[in-house]
């Protein structure tokens, strides 16, 4: 059964479970699973250093494990779970965003992107979205299927090890560029799909990204941004994991009328049942929360819509993201007017509520989730 909170998808018939991977698993299960093939259990540490920490994913570059093992090793911890179907950049170099396929030959994207004081990094939990939010690209084109905590992790492996050869902006210097730091800060599990409705993998995989080397990544949950639409259920139980990572809720109304359309699963949890978990958390991490907000021309950009929105925010530990929306071809929905977005801004300044709008990468290539794979299908 499903813990609370976590939804259940059908699987197509015929489709195959993603290999076992050594990001799925914890480093005890590490070595057990060494330990069945015969090798000797510590030789997981071994593959987990390859893995994290030198980013040496070919049996050839280890060196520390006999020739004759490493074959064996690789097919039982560390098969090939996703290709890249292609890489494009633009924002002078300084974004790439990637097609992956799967294994099955399902289709995800993630997203890397380097700031000036910053390197973020956006990720996908699931293929496709079942959430059916009209006005996103993943969700018009439904959901595929989960992706697995190795799944989700290899994403941020890749991005680290792009980073590290120099792939995205200029090339590294002393760990340095002009354009900023080269090393990953930030991770937004804000790609394709819900989080939370993939609950285990995903708190799975934070856990591998957090994990000290070389059983993990070793970054710091802070860095780390989980969102929901509003999944309530599962909003709590992740209050409860003990994390630091910051929650976003993808609000985009500030009442349920419309709220209803534009996120359907406010007909199950309206606006305040939403706000109030997400208060929960803050009060349980110590973290302010994330509220989203997507301003669309004449459909949630009203100034009333701001002040309403204000009012519920007042006092509250949170910061508001304005996401110029980027439209998907043949949609309705488009970003709202200039003078529309700063009065926006000002009704919620007015109620002390912290708000910034979200600086836009990748729109010259199809920058909003979901559109690369769909041109792909």
């Amino acid at each position: 059964m499903p813990a609370p909170g976590e939804l259940t998808f059908v699987a197509p018939r015929g489709a195959a479970k993603p290999p076992r991977h050594l990001a799925d698993l914890t480093p005890d299960e590490r070595r057990e699973a060494v330990a069945g093939v015969g090798e000797k259990p510590f030789r997981a540490r071994q593959l987990s250093q390859h893995y994290f920490s030198r980013l040496a994913h070919e049996p050839e570059q280890w060196t520390d494990i006999p020739a004759a093992a490493r074959g064996r090793l690789a097919e039982v911890l560390l098969p090939e779970l996703m290709s890249v179907v292609r890489h494009i950049g633009c924002d002078d170099g300084m974004t790439r965003k990637t097609l992956w396929r799967l294994h099955d030959g399902t289709l995800v994207e993630s997203v890397l992107m380097r700031y000036p004081d910053r390197v973020t990094m956006c990720v996908s939990s699931q293929a496709g979205c079942g959430m059916n939010c009209p006005f996103c690209a993943t969700g018009q084109a439904g959901l595929d299927r989960n992706l697995s905590t190795a799944e989700i992790v290899h994403q941020i492996v890749d991005g680290v090890r792009a980073l590290r050869d120099g792939e995205v902006g200029d090339a590294p210097q002393g760990g340095r560029t002009g354009e900023g730091p080269s090393r990953l800060s930030n991770i937004v599990f804000m790609g394709m799909g819900e989080p939370l409705a993939n609950y285990k993998r995903v708190v799975g995989a934070i856990r591998r990204l957090t994990d000290p080397a070389p059983d993990g990544l070793g970054l710091s949950q802070r860095g780390i941004t989980v969102s929901t639409v509003g999944l309530v259920p599962a909003m709590l139980r992740f209050a409860d994991e003990g994390l630091k990572c910051r929650l976003a809720v993808s609000l985009h109304a500030p009442d349920d009328e419309l709220r209803d359309t534009l996120v359907p699963v406010n007909t199950r949890w309206k606006v305040r049942e939403v706000l109030d978990a997400a208060w929960e958390y803050a009060a349980k991490s110590s973290r302010r929360v994330s509220v989203e907000y997507a301003l669309i021309r004449d459909i949630n950009d009203q100034t009333w819509r701001a002040d309403l929105l204000g009012r519920l925010l007042k006092g509250k530990p949170v910061h508001v993201n304005l996401i110029p929306l980027n439209p998907t071809p043949g949609s309705k929905w488009t970003a709202s007017r200039p003078e529309d977005e700063a009065a926006f801004v000002e009704a919620l300044e007015s109620h002390g509520v912290p708000v910034t709008v979200r600086d836009t990468r990748g729109q010259e290539i199809d920058g909003a989730c979901g559109q690369l794979a769909a041109t792909e299908r």
